[in-house]
């Protein structure tokens, strides 16, 4: 296993134009179609901290801040905030953006559990994560609360 690494490392930008097939009948881009998206933007991130294959473990709430429409270009951040055993949390951020406007909006943001396994397919340890900004400071502290929360949801 390597040294921890910086999440820079392993930060990922995607990039989708919603198509008239990603939408509801009111040209409206599908909540399952974004979560999709942010999902592979989640394992490309946890893959490559990893250097090994990732499983989606869970995620938490997603919500729908504003709409995107067909036409739209959507923007997604994938930036791993912790690693664990093996596991680790990935923080997705995406952006709605009209062709016609320079101004993006938030549209959605989730935080996804991923596992890394191994060639057998079984659970494999994870390389650390070294945070440096006081943003990613924050995120790591935070992501070990939200960890802990998960795992005893009742204290």
């Amino acid at each position: 296993m390597r040294k921890a690494q910086s999440p820079v490392y392993s930060k990922v930008c995607k990039t989708e134009v919603v198509c008239p097939n990603d939408t509801n009948p009111m040209g409206i881009l599908q909540g399952g179609r974004l979560v999709q998206w942010m999902d592979i933007a989640a394992a490309v991130c946890a893959q490559t901290h990893a250097a090994k294959i990732c499983v989606t473990a869970s995620m938490d709430t997603v919500s729908f801040t504003q709409p995107a429409h067909v036409g739209d270009i959507i923007t997604m951040e994938a930036k791993i905030t912790r690693a664990f055993t093996t596991s680790m949390e990935i923080k997705v951020t995406a952006w709605s953006r009209s062709v016609f406007k320079t101004r993006k909006s938030l549209i959605s943001e989730s935080y996804f559990t991923f596992v890394a396994i191994d060639q057998d397919g079984k659970v494999a340890a994870v390389n650390g994560v070294k945070p440096s900004s006081a943003t990613e400071k924050s995120e790591y502290e935070a992501a070990a609360k939200r960890r802990n929360h998960k795992l005893n949801p009742h204290k």
